[in-house]
């Protein structure tokens, strides 16, 4: 029988269960899948912690991960037994051996891209590539603002932005992080340690602010990231690592010249078919192409992932992290 990562009740590393799981046929409309590897990512700790309450428990965790279809129920045809597919969408499950997954939310592998790689950049190349090509659209000669840039976002959006002609500022935790975001794109590292990051971008725009922040830290950065922006800029607030933003005064987004925020998810801009798959392609084309190079920077035995967890919420990791099946 397979096994699965299962929760009974919210909290620390410690509510995650290595059980076994029954995984019968697949229904209408769905796939049952045979994963061979499972992407962390921080959406997983705020399910496990009840930041985001999970649709009911027990519960299966994580979102993310790369296979083989084993069978199709009918009415299936955008994949067929035996492709090689990843996918990065609710229903919460993706730490297990084997799923059922509705067909219409898994994309085919190129050829190209192992499963290993594919299982640490599709949640993440999904977020950059909203982030850098919906959220606001960054064009060259753009200057912008990225929070974790040694993380699994944050160096895919490095490069990829960098890629587009941007000038890329970005914080990090410590002199080696640095070095990594460096390494990957980014113009201006800023170790927030020791450093107030929006008296750095202030000097390296002339005073001017950016355009776009792009935050995914949460309470702690909240606001020096509005303070980083121009007249008119967009904060991008996409996650909560530091912890949930307290209540906003819409006064202080008058007060520091007119600003815009947008609190987005990945889910919404791949909720329809056509945009999954537009942006899909879209990371699949700058992976082949070398634009964009994936750091698998640690790994885990899924019946290990709470040594994972804990790790990821230690800011010991950077780049992607993945649970091997």
């Amino acid at each position: 029988m397979p096994h699965a990562i299962r929760i009974h009740e919210t909290g620390g590393p410690d509510v995650l269960k290595w059980e076994p799981v029954e995984v019968g046929e697949p229904g209408p409309g769905e796939v049952r899948l045979r994963h061979t590897a499972v992407g962390l990512n921080y959406i997983d700790v705020y399910f496990r912690t009840g930041l985001y309450p999970p649709p009911g428990l027990p519960s299966g965790l994580g979102l993310e991960a790369a296979g083989v279809v084993e069978a199709v129920g009918d009415g299936v045809t955008e994949v067929a037994v035996g492709d090689r597919v990843v996918y990065a969408s609710p229903p919460l499950g993706a730490y297990a051996e084997a799923r059922l997954m509705p067909a219409d939310r898994v994309v085919r592998l190129p050829d190209a891209i192992d499963d290993r790689t594919a299982a640490g950049m599709m949640l993440q190349g999904l977020t950059a590539w909203y982030l850098l090509h919906r959220t606001y659209p960054v064009k060259a000669g753009d200057t912008l603002l990225i929070h974790a840039a040694a993380g699994g976002v944050g160096l895919l959006v490095c490069q990829w932005a960098k890629h587009l002609g941007a000038t890329v500022i970005g914080t990090v935790g410590s002199d080696e992080k640095a070095e990594l975001a460096r390494a990957h794109g980014c113009d201006h590292p800023i170790v927030y340690t020791r450093e107030r990051f929006p008296d750095r971008v202030r000097e390296i725009t002339a005073g001017e602010g950016v355009p776009v922040v792009y935050d995914s830290i949460g309470k702690d950065t909240f606001e020096d990231s509005l303070d980083s922006l121009r007249p008119l800029g967009l904060m991008v607030s996409f996650g909560n690592a530091s912890g949930p933003v307290p209540p906003l005064d819409l006064q202080l987004l008058s007060a520091k010249g007119s600003l815009f925020i947008t609190r987005p998810t990945v889910m919404t801009y791949t909720a329809r078919r056509e945009d999954l798959l537009a942006g899909a392609q879209a990371l699949f084309d700058v992976v082949q192409k070398g634009v964009l190079k994936v750091a698998v920077n640690q790994s885990w035995p899924l019946a290990q992932a709470a040594e994972a967890h804990k790790a990821l919420e230690a800011r010991q990791t950077t780049g992607s992290t993945v649970l091997t099946v």
